[in-house]
């Protein structure tokens, strides 16, 4: 097993930029405010001996109340998974009563626990180590995470202590990734918990709570997942600041990684312009799509018929998505998620072959011609398969540029109803036949050439014998 190293400290010490320093990513986000990081978020660490899984956590503050208890408790969560602790402390403020307090916590733990110094880029590295000496947990570390300068020893030494594997691990296959999308407080962060069973992420009664994407692997009746819980999408004449615009942009990334995306709906506000512009962004990435309308318990018969009666006028470009009416909160109706996603996963990676993909085109063609276009028959041979997630479909023939929308919506639905597919979109791609005599020529042996050029020459030979005669 990979060893476990959680990043812990007080807010703003640069966890988040060790974070993405020994992941060689930009998975955490990085600002100059304290608070960013909330939830723990996971990583493999790449910097050092061999590899590992690197915890980041929220900043510990000593403040117990609101958020940030929840924060602190999170931190203590990602202690308690750990190996072993880095406790990181600013080199440029020197050492405080919050660090003293943390330490003393850190101390009680029985974890193995290092101190290192971080922001001491142009500083005498003894005088800074100093005072730290007095927290009683070791010989400090100086490093300056955001120049990478002493990382590199540091995790050298922090993996000294783990005996090398005998064959190294091979990538673990962390099943079908799920990309949990909606606006803020429709309940995203519940649903996860509810579906693994454990506190995982934060969930708090405010707005914004999550503004990072976390991955959350785990299994479920045998069929591996990671679930990513993003921050809430909000329009963008409210999203004011930078780290939410960061959080946002987090977000669409998540949805470009995700193999299948659920969007998660309140159904207490309705579906709102936001809602719309998020599942059209959705759909532009061709991700498969389940549809969660949350908070259904509670509601009365006429405002249920309300909501579907809603679904079906705002979402009609979403008729290959599965619809679940649940509650997170209870756990109503969050099982049959599973059946839909899996069933979308393996609709949006099947595999066809051109034979069959061909006689479906052929099919189609029969019961709808294509249009005529100047006065000639718009002409479509053969189709084959151009991708997955979403799958896609390459028609080929001539006047392809000139296909009407209606006809490629048309030849999308049929595909999609013979080939069974739910859960997923389908793109329909045309390219244009090529002239076959083209380049005709040039493949011709030399044989073949002399042959033509002796015919040519015959030609032009009768040609003005008879003009001669002609004239005669």
């Amino acid at each position: 097993m990979n060893p476990v190293i959680a990043l812990v400290g007080r807010p703003n010490v640069g966890k988040s930029t060790l974070f993405n320093c020994l992941t060689r990513s930009r998975d955490a986000l990085v600002a100059d405010q304290p608070g960013l990081t909330r939830d723990r978020k996971y990583g493999t660490g790449v910097v050092g001996q061999r590899p590992y899984i690197v915890v980041d956590t929220g900043g510990l503050s000593g403040d117990e109340n609101g958020i940030d208890g929840i924060m602190a408790q999170q931190a203590l969560q990602a202690i308690d998974e750990a190996d072993v602790v880095l406790f990181l402390v600013d080199g440029r403020t020197g050492m405080t009563t919050m660090d003293e307090t943390i330490a003393m916590r850190l101390r009680q733990t029985g974890k193995r626990i290092m101190v290192v110094i971080n922001k001491t880029e142009g500083l005498p590295k003894e005088m800074v180590s100093a005072e730290f000496h007095s927290l009683g947990l070791g010989a400090p570390h100086t490093i300056a995470a955001a120049h990478r300068s002493g990382v590199k020893p540091l995790m050298d030494e922090v993996l000294s202590a783990f005996p090398e594997d005998e064959e190294p691990d091979e990538e673990q296959d962390h099943g079908i990734k799920v990309a949990i999308i909606g606006r803020p407080n429709v309940g995203k962060s519940t649903l996860v918990n509810r579906v693994i069973g454990e506190e995982r992420v934060i969930v708090f009664d405010m707005p914004g709570t999550t503004r990072d994407s976390i991955n959350v692997p785990f299994e479920r009746d045998g069929q591996q997942y990671t679930f990513i819980d993003t921050a809430g999408v909000r329009r963008r004449a409210r999203v004011n600041e930078t780290v939410e615009k960061f959080s946002v942009i987090k977000t669409l990334q998540a949805i470009e990684a995700a193999h299948v995306v659920i969007m998660v709906l309140d159904a207490h506000e309705g579906i709102s312009e936001q809602d719309a512009h998020l599942l059209g962004f959705i759909l532009d990435a061709g991700r498969a799509l389940v549809i969660a309308i949350n908070k259904w318990d509670g509601l009365e018969s006429h405002q249920r018929d309300d909501i579907k009666r809603e679904l079906d006028l705002k979402l009609p470009f979403l008729d290959f998505a599965k619809y679940h009416f649940i509650s997170a909160l209870h756990g109503t109706g969050v099982g049959d998620l599973f059946t839909s996603v899996k069933r979308a996963y393996r609709c949006a990676m099947r595999d066809f072959s051109t034979s069959e993909l061909t006689r479906m085109l052929e099919g189609a063609i029969f019961s709808h011609q294509p249009p005529l276009v100047r006065g000639r028959r718009i002409k479509l041979r053969y189709a084959h398969q151009g991708g997955k997630n979403p799958p896609i479909i390459v028609i080929h023939g001539n006047q392809t540029d000139s296909v009407p929308k209606t006809y490629k919506r048309y030849l999308a639905n049929t595909f999609r109803e013979q080939l069974k597919l739910e859960g997923t979109p389908i793109r329909i791609e045309f390219k244009a036949g090529e002239n076959p005599f083209a380049g005709k020529r040039n493949k011709l042996n030399p044989r073949q050439l002399q042959k033509r050029q002796r015919m040519i020459e015959h030609i032009k030979k009768s040609d003005k014998k008879r003009k001669q005669k002609s004239r005669k």
